[in-house]
C-alpha cells in the first residue's frame, strides 16, 4: 500500500464522514419538529417507547443524537427516566437501519438488476438530483433539505467506494493481516472498536470504517465480532459527555445508555465465546462481508433489547444506585423540579425541535397569565390576600419563563432556522413580553385592591357595576388571546382587536363617570386616584393582547408590520370590524338595564 492508496483512504474517510453527517443533519432539519415531537408525548407503555426511538433514530440516521435528545428531554423535566429507558432501547435497534444501506456496497452480480443495487450505479444519479433540488430551490425550503440528504446519500457512498478501494491491496500485507489477527482477542478487538467509535462519536461511522475494511478480505469475523462489541460501548460515550453539567436525572439517563450497551455486550461475548469454545462456530475463521457485519450489529441490538426490556426498571434503578441522592439532598431536588421552566441547550443542535420547545414553554406561560389575570379581576370586588399572594407567586413565575425564555430565543435566532422558524421565534419573542407586562399590570391591579381593602374605601354602586362589565371584558379578551395564542390561530386573532377597541371605549366612558360622580360628591379623590390606576392597568392589559394577536397574524410571512395590518385592512374586512365592534358593544354595556347611552357613541 503505497502513499496515494493512504491519501485516498484518507480521503475516502473524510468523504465518508462528513457525508453521513451532512445526510443525517439534513433529515433531523426535515423532520423538524414534528418526528422528533413524538419522543415527549408518550404513553405508559414502554413498548411504544422503544419503537419510538428505533423509528426516530431510523429517520435522523444516529443513535447519538436521539440519547443526546433524551437527556435533553429528562433534564429539562419532560421525560421521566422510566420512559427514557425504552426511547435508549429503541435507539440501539434503529442505528442498525445505516450498517444495512451501507452493505449495499458489497452487492456483486453480473445481473442488470444486481449491478443497478450498487451504489456506484445509483449514486451519481441520486448526486445530480440532489444538486438540482439544491440549485433551484429556494434559500430555506424541503426542496432544499431533500437536496442536501441526495447529496449527503451519494457522498457517503462515495467515500465507502474510495475507503473500500483504497484498502483493498491490504489482504496480501504481512502487517496489516498480523494486525487484524490481533484484534482477534476478545478484550483487544472491544477496546479497539470502543476507543474508535468514542472518538468519532458515531457507532454508524465506526461500523462502516469496519464494513470498508472488509474489502481487504484479511478481516475474519473473530475480529470483526468484538470490534463492533466494543463500538457499541463506545458509542455511549457522547452522552455521557452531553449529561455533564445536568442534573442527575441526566446523568441517569446517559448511565442507562451505558448499563444497557455494557451489560448486553457482557452477556453476549460471556455466551458467544462460551458457546464457541464447546462447538467452533466455522465462520469466525472465514472474511467478514459488509453484510455480514450488518447481521451481527442488527442481531445484538436486537438482541440485547429482546433480553434487557423486562429488566428496563432494573437498569433505572442501577443508575440510581451509580448516582444517588446525598443525603439531605431530597428537598433540593424537589424544588428543582419546581422551577417555572428549564429548556435544555442540547436541543439547539436540533433548531427546528428546540424551536417548537419553546413553543410550548411560551403556552405555558400564556396560561399562567391568564390565571394571575383571572384572580386579578376577581379581587378588584372583594379583595382576598390568598389570591393576591398567588397573583405575586405567578407573576415571578412569568417573568422566569420571559427570562429563561427570551435568552434561548435570542441564542435560538443566530441557528440555522427555516424561514418560517425565524418568524415564530420573532413572535414567540415579542408575545412572551407582552405576556410578562400583563403579568405585571395584575400585580400593579393587586396593590390598587390592597390599597382600597387597607384604607375601606367603597365603590359607589354604578361604579361597582362599571367595573364588573370592565372586568368581565378584560377576561374575554385575555382568554381570547391565549387560546388563538395557543392554537396558533391567525384567522381568530382578527377578532381581538374590535374587543381592545370596546374596552378602551368603556375605560373611557368609565372615567368621565367617575368625574360626573365626584363632582356631585359621590366619590372621594383618593378612591378615584385607586380607580383610575384600576383603569390604567386593565387597559394597557388588552393592549398587551391586541399586540400579541398582531404578531400572530404576521407569523404568515406577509411581511406587514402589526400596525400596517390594521391600516391595510380591506373595506369588507372593515365592515365586519364595526359590525363586531358594535356586537361587542352591546354586550358590554355600561347601562344597569342595557339601555343606550343618551349620547351617541361614536366609537
Amino acid at each position: 500500500m503505497d502513499i496515494f492508496n493512504v491519501l485516498n483512504m484518507i480521503g475516502g474517510l473524510a468523504l465518508f464522514l462528513f457525508g453521513m453527517k451532512n445526510m443525517g443533519d439534513s433529515l433531523s432539519k426535515m423532520a423538524g419538529s414534528k418526528l422528533e415531537g413524538v419522543l415527549e408525548r408518550l404513553t405508559s407503555k414502554r413498548i411504544f417507547a422503544v419503537l419510538l426511538g428505533a423509528g426516530v433514530t431510523a429517520v435522523i440516521q444516529s443513535s447519538s443524537a436521539t440519547t443526546v435528545m433524551v437527556v435533553g428531554f429528562v433534564n429539562s423535566g419532560i421525560m421521566k427516566l422510566t420512559q427514557a429507558v425504552g426511547i435508549i432501547m429503541g435507539a440501539n435497534v434503529g442505528t442498525t437501519i445505516t450498517s444495512w444501506l451501507l452493505s449495499l456496497t458489497g452487492i456483486e452480480g453480473s445481473a442488470l438488476w444486481v449491478k443497478l443495487l450498487k451504489p456506484s450505479s445509483f449514486s451519481p444519479i441520486l448526486a445530480l438530483i440532489g444538486i438540482i433540488f439544491l440549485m433551484s430551490a429556494k434559500e430555506e425550503s424541503k426542496k432544499k433539505d431533500v437536496g442536501n440528504i441526495l447529496l449527503g446519500f451519494a457522498v457517503l457512498m462515495f467515500g465507502m467506494e474510495t475507503m473500500s478501494g483504497a484498502v483493498s491491496g491490504l489482504a496480501d500485507n504481512p502487517t496489516f493481516t498480523n494486525m487484524m489477527t490481533a484484534f482477534s482477542n476478545p478484550l483487544l478487538g472491544m477496546l479497539i472498536g470502543a476507543v474508535l467509535t468514542a472518538i468519532i462519536q458515531s457507532s454508524s461511522a465506526s461500523v462502516g470504517i469496519l464494513q470498508a475494511l472488509c474489502a481487504t478480505g484479511a478481516v475474519h469475523y473473530s475480529v470483526a465480532l468484538p470490534i463492533i462489541m466494543g463500538q457499541n460501548i463506545g458509542t455511549c460515550v457522547t452522552s455521557i459527555i452531553s449529561s455533564v453539567g445536568a442534573n442527575k436525572n441526566a446523568k441517569r439517563a446517559a448511565m442507562i445508555h451505558l448499563y444497557f450497551n455494557l451489560i448486553g455486550t457482557i452477556l453476549f461475548m460471556v455466551v458467544f465465546y462460551a458457546l464457541n469454545a464447546l462447538v467452533h462456530f466455522a465462520f469466525l475463521d472465514t472474511s467478514a462481508n459488509a453484510a455480514g457485519i450488518a447481521v451481527i450489529h442488527s442481531l445484538f441490538n436486537v438482541g440485547a433489547t429482546l433480553v434487557l426490556y423486562p429488566f428496563a426498571d432494573k437498569l433505572v434503578n442501577l443508575a440510581c444506585i451509580t448516582i444517588p441522592d446525598k443525603s439531605g439532598e431530597t428537598a433540593e431536588l424537589v424544588e428543582e423540579n419546581k422551577k417555572a421552566v428549564v429548556i435544555d441547550e442540547r436541543f439547539l443542535e436540533r433548531p427546528a425541535f428546540a424551536v417548537e420547545i419553546c413553543r410550548q414553554k411560551a403556552y405555558e406561560m400564556a396560561r399562567k397569565t391568564k390565571c394571575a389575570i383571572d384572580l386579578a379581576t376577581e379581587i378588584i370586588d372583594d379583595y382576598d390576600a390568598a389570591k393576591a399572594t398567588e397573583i405575586i407567586q405567578l407573576e415571578k413565575e412569568i417573568d422566569d419563563y420571559e427570562d429563561v425564555l427570551g435568552s434561548y430565543l435570542v441564542t435560538l435566532s443566530g441557528r440555522d432556522l427555516t424561514a418560517k422558524d425565524s418568524l415564530v421565534v420573532t413572535q414567540l419573542l415579542h408575545s412572551i413580553s407582552d405576556f410578562e407586562r400583563i403579568s405585571d399590570h395584575a400585580v400593579n391591579i393587586v396593590e390598587s385592591t390592597q390599597q382600597i381593602a387597607d384604607n375601606d374605601y367603597k365603590f359607589t354602586e354604578n361604579a361597582k357595576y362599571e367595573m364588573n362589565v370592565l372586568c368581565r371584558a378584560v377576561k374575554d379578551i385575555v382568554e381570547k388571546t391565549t387560546d388563538i395564542f395557543v392554537e396558533s390561530d391567525t384567522e381568530e386573532a382578527v377578532h381581538v382587536e374590535p374587543l381592545e377597541e370596546v374596552i378602551d371605549r368603556l375605560t373611557k366612558k368609565i372615567k368621565a363617570h367617575h368625574v360626573k360622580r365626584l363632582q356631585k360628591g359621590k366619590c372621594s379623590i383618593e378612591m378615584g386616584i385607586e380607580l383610575e390606576d384600576l383603569l390604567i392597568n386593565l387597559e394597557r392589559i388588552s393592549d398587551h393582547c391586541s399586540n400579541i394577536a398582531l404578531e400572530l397574524m404576521t407569523v404568515d410571512g406577509s411581511g406587514y408590520e402589526p400596525h400596517e395590518l390594521l391600516d391595510d385592512m380591506s373595506e369588507e374586512r372593515r365592515a365586519v370590524f364595526k359590525k363586531e365592534y358594535k356586537a361587542l358593544k352591546k354586550k358590554y354595556p355600561l347601562k344597569k338595564d342595557g339601555s343606550k347611552e343618551k349620547k351617541k357613541d361614536r366609537g
